[in-house]
């Protein structure tokens, strides 16, 4: 059976080692809002790490998404050549990304690289329980003290080994008020679910929606399925699991932003200079008048008409222009 022990170690000794740090160089403990600054900077921290190993992944990541997007023209082209056989569409797209070098999966790597770290943490952070045996305090190279020292840790009093469904014997082994823990717990996980959505969003607005139907699909499930997701998924994360994910998504909102403006998205075709560089096309919305009917149309100006030169008189003679001079006078 696969083991991720290995995983655990790893999250374990990156903890511990920027908790120490933080110790050493003299991070109050407890002092300051009820928080003990160290344990929450090791988590920090510990995404700084992760992000800083896999930024040259996330880079690829960009490249991969540029790419999609200059072949969404010809992908476009065989949807239209291909309409109705499902299969030789598949086909013949997959040969076209392999012969252009792009990767549809690749837009999703960096998260399924990140699942594992977050998964180990959940673990580290789930066994943080006062009322373990000494043996069970000392696994994943953790020593007792370190142990006890996580689990009494917290934020603003709610400890980071908590959860907004955390029983009452669990509150009661961490010393924890209930009330408190829920109310941190649920400010947190509505940021956890905000900066989530956030994430989706600017890179689809720097990106544009994909002409593909598979792709689009997984744009809208980024966007709206996932935050909605951790709205009843956040209730069983412990606290300190939720300050990662908040955190990483800071982060990664200004990775996005900063890679985003050093490799920009493609100009898209039929839009040049300032146009092309400001994004995607948004539709144009309708507008209405006041209580939503529609506004008047302006009226259009006319050219100014040349004027009027009155005619002559009925009955009149005709004038000769040609003739200058005083009229002869009849003997």
């Amino acid at each position: 059976m696969f083991s991720l022990d290995w995983i655990y170690y790893a999250i374990s000794w990156i903890l511990l080692t920027w908790h120490s740090a933080w110790d050493a160089i003299g991070v109050p403990v407890g002092a300051a809002l009820g928080t003990n600054w160290s344990w929450i900077l090791a988590i920090v921290f510990l995404v700084v790490t992760v992000r800083v190993i896999l930024f040259p992944v996330f880079v690829k990541q960009i490249k991969s998404q540029r790419a999609m997007q200059a072949l969404q023209p010809k992908v476009k082209e065989l949807q239209e050549k291909h309409k109705g056989d499902r299969e030789t569409l598949q086909k013949e797209m997959m040969e076209l990304y392999r012969k252009e070098k792009a990767n549809p999966l690749m837009g999703c790597l960096p998260m399924f690289l990140q699942i594992p770290v977050f998964l180990g943490l959940f673990h580290v952070l789930r066994r943080l329980d006062p009322g373990k045996e000494e043996k069970y305090k000392t696994i994943y190279g953790w020593t007792v003290d370190q142990f006890n020292s996580a689990s009494s840790a917290k934020i603003f009093t709610a400890p980071i080994a908590g959860k907004f469904g955390s029983t009452a014997d669990e509150l009661a082994r961490l010393g924890a008020n209930g009330t408190t823990v829920k109310v941190i717990a649920g400010v947190l996980v509505l940021m956890m679910m905000g900066t989530t959505y956030l994430t989706s969003r600017q890179m689809i607005l720097k990106t544009g929606w994909a002409e593909d139907p598979q792709q689009r699909m997984i744009q809208r499930l980024m966007l709206y399925g996932i935050p909605l997701s951790l709205l009843v998924s956040g209730a069983i994360f412990p606290i300190g699991v939720i300050i990662y994910w908040v955190t990483n998504n800071m982060f990664t909102l200004g990775q996005q932003q900063w890679v985003l403006r050093k490799y920009p998205p493609p100009p898209t075709p039929g839009r040049t200079g300032a146009a092309a560089s400001r994004g995607p096309v948004q539709p144009a919305k309708k507008t209405g008048g006041l209580l939503g009917r529609k506004a008047a149309p302006s009226p259009v100006k006319q050219a100014p008409s040349a004027p009027k030169v009155a005619g002559p008189k009925p009955g009149a003679k005709p004038v000769n222009p040609k003739k200058s001079g005083p009229a002869k006078r009849q003997g």
